[in-house]
């Protein structure tokens, strides 16, 4: 069934990590690199529920509900951007559904990331 065209109304930026290096003190040692893989409409609104209150004031976490049309180019480690700023998927949220064409997940803010805001190179 998927989602309606009229719910899916944000375009998101999707990031996945690049392949390792091999540093000077190992794997990845100079940190992940990220790449941009493709931009998709979805659905992003505040995270509710269960898992929202048992991580807290949902708005102190910068925590989002992402409900989308399947596809293959998201995964757990997969980062997001929306609206200039990074997130993360909560690997315990992530929900994809082939067969019913729907995805959803919910994403957490990256505070600590230096490089929060995303910049095309």
């Amino acid at each position: 069934m998927g989602f309606s065209a009229g719910m899916r109304k944000y375009r998101i930026i999707v990031l996945n990590r690049k392949a390792a290096k091999i540093g000077k003190y190992g794997v990845d040692s100079s940190g992940a690199e990220w790449e941009e893989t493709t931009s998709l409409w979805a659905d992003v609104g505040w995270a509710r529920g269960k898992t929202a209150l048992n991580a807290g004031a949902v708005d102190a976490y910068g925590v989002e509900l992402v409900r989308m049309n399947w596809t293959n180019q998201i995964n757990i480690r997969s980062r997001i951007v929306f609206r200039g700023q990074t997130y993360q998927i909560m690997p315990e949220t992530f929900h994809p559904d082939k067969q019913a064409n729907t995805l959803q997940f919910n994403m957490q803010l990256l505070i600590n990331d230096d490089k929060n805001e995303f910049k095309k190179k």
